[in-house]
Formats: structure tokens, C-alpha cells, sequence
């Protein structure tokens, strides 16, 4: 079975998720039969160390930090992988974003 859909986790804070969520919805991410721009977030709390040579978007280097974030959960098709990467990248405020990228084989969708 060859996956062609995967599962997008990003971690973004939350003033940014307005910039990520029309990046993905420029990208077709999200788009599940007749529907588009679809997407669930959850809060979670991040923590993060900046170490030497770091620019960190928040907090300060050497100092375990942590702050409220929003995960966002979104299908995309493998074919349109690369390009959503580089868009949700450009979107999102932090040096190195976390974007797990997670191999659907059953969805329970027909088609995306």
C-alpha cells in the first residue's frame, strides 16, 4: 500500500496561526472531499532550550523556556508535500519549526 496522504503536526504560537492557517489553505492542505481549509488545533504548552549560536523567536539562550502553543492537525497529499513544507515554513515565526509529518494508510476517507 503506498501512502498518498499524510498527517501534518505543527506547533506554532498562537499569533502566528492566522499566517500558518491561510498557508495551508493556499497549499490545498486541508481539503477533504467537498470541504476545504480543514484543520483542527489543540493547546498544548511547548518547552524549548535555545543553546549557543540559537535566535530564538522567544526566550533566551541557555534558558529552558516554555510558553502556550497551538498544534495543528491537517491531511495533505504527498504530491503537494514539498511545496506546503516550504509555506507553512515561511509562515511560522520560529528559527526550527516542529512539523511532524505522519503516514496516513487508512483515513477513512474516499478521496482527499
Amino acid at each position: 500500500m503506498q501512502v498518498q496522504i499524510v498527517k501534518l503536526e505543527i506547533f506554532v504560537p498562537e499569533s502566528h496561526f492566522e499566517a500558518v492557517r491561510v498557508a495551508l489553505q493556499q497549499e490545498d492542505a486541508g481539503h477533504i472531499g467537498n470541504y476545504d481549509s480543514c484543520l483542527s488545533t489543540t493547546q498544548v504548552q511547548g518547552y524549548w532550550r535555545p543553546m549557543e549560536g540559537a535566535d530564538p523567536y522567544d526566550g533566551e539562550v541557555g534558558v529552558l523556556c516554555s510558553a502556550p502553543e497551538l498544534k495543528i492537525e491537517v491531511c495533505c497529499r504527498v504530491e503537494k508535500l514539498p511545496q506546503t513544507l516550504c509555506a507553512v515554513k515561511a509562515a511560522h515565526p520560529y528559527e526550527e519549526p516542529v512539523i511532524n509529518v505522519l503516514p496516513l494508510l487508512a483515513t477513512g476517507l474516499s478521496e482527499l
